[in-house]
């Protein structure tokens, strides 16, 4: 009796072993959480790490990240996280609060905006609306429109993550970081088919400033001045606007995610102009930040020749 309850226990332990062996095999294989609060930054942290990380986008593409709110799923999602990759500057307005609650929480976060030259609004730039996102020196979030700000940023996330999650990202990094050099040399092709003075920009709001800064266009103004589209439309800075549009010779007035498309197509026909679409934060149907990027760079070439 003695001997089979010996064999019992014997048997129960190796199963036990066996079955703690299997656990931590599990755990040690399961790949870290990567949660990126906006559908464009979360295309490239995909490229960069979803082989390696899971990488989830907190923000459904082409919702407004200036005005989404998460969930009490999405807040959970976020504070369970690995690490967060946040735009910063104030984009994710309604994301602040969780975000504030995560980092007190000991959530590590990357903020991308810390890792690159950040463009702040420059004197007379658009229309003087009052708004405080676009008085002169305020800091524009719009950066993932500048493929060498993504490169900058790029390089940090690997860094970061490496040392935060000792995860070896160098070969993917270096890879993503030549198909942004290639990108923005790309777009710069393209540009350089349209003429100096042709080379004008009205926007639906203040979102194409790092675009502009890259590639050498002028804005001109913004159908809501603001950067951010929480801003309301005004009657008399549409009246300004118009007669910046004449002064400059523009030629069209661009629309995107949050502007009042009424108002953009009424300004475009009493301006004497057209009105394009663009989409400066709608992912395409590949899910490619380079993509988007080439389609926004043929839209608005193609739109000012």
């Amino acid at each position: 009796m003695n001997k089979n309850i010996g064999i019992l226990i014997a048997v129960f332990c190796l199963v036990f072993l066996t079955s703690c062996q299997k656990t931590r095999n599990v755990q040690s294989d399961s790949k870290k959480t990567i949660v990126v609060t906006s559908s464009v930054l979360g295309a490239v942290v995909k490229e960069l790490a979803g082989d390696k990380c899971e990488v989830i986008v907190i923000i459904p593409n082409g919702l407004d990240v200036h005005e989404w709110e998460p969930s009490a799923k999405d807040i959970e999602t976020l504070l369970n996280a690995s690490l967060i990759v946040e735009n910063g500057l104030g984009l994710e307005g309604g994301l602040l609060k969780t975000l504030v609650l995560a980092r007190s929480s000991g959530v590590k976060i990357f903020t991308a905006s810390n890792y690159i030259n950040i463009r702040k609004v420059g004197d007379g730039e658009g229309i003087p609306s009052g708004d405080q996102d676009q008085i002169s020196g305020a800091q524009d979030p719009h950066l993932w429109l500048d493929p060498m700000a993504v490169k900058e940023i790029t390089l940090a996330l690997a860094h970061t993550i490496k040392g935060q999650l000792q995860i070896d990202l160098t070969a993917e990094a270096t890879a993503l970081a030549n198909k942004l050099t290639t990108l923005d040399s790309f777009i710069r092709e393209q540009v350089a088919a349209v003429p100096a003075e042709h080379r004008t920009l009205v926007t639906g709001h203040e979102s194409l400033g790092y675009f502009a800064r890259a590639f050498g266009f002028k804005l001109v103004g913004a159908i809501i001045p603001s950067l951010t589209t929480q801003a309301e439309v005004s009657a008399s800075e549409l009246a300004a606007l118009k007669t910046h549009i004449a002064h400059n010779k523009v030629k069209v007035v661009f629309t995107e995610t949050g502007t009042p498309a009424k108002v953009a197509e009424a300004l475009a026909r009493d301006s004497g102009v057209r009105c394009v679409e663009i989409h400066t934060h709608l992912l395409p149907e590949d899910g490619s930040y380079f993509t988007m990027m080439k389609n926004l760079s043929a839209t608005i070439t193609r739109s000012l020749k």
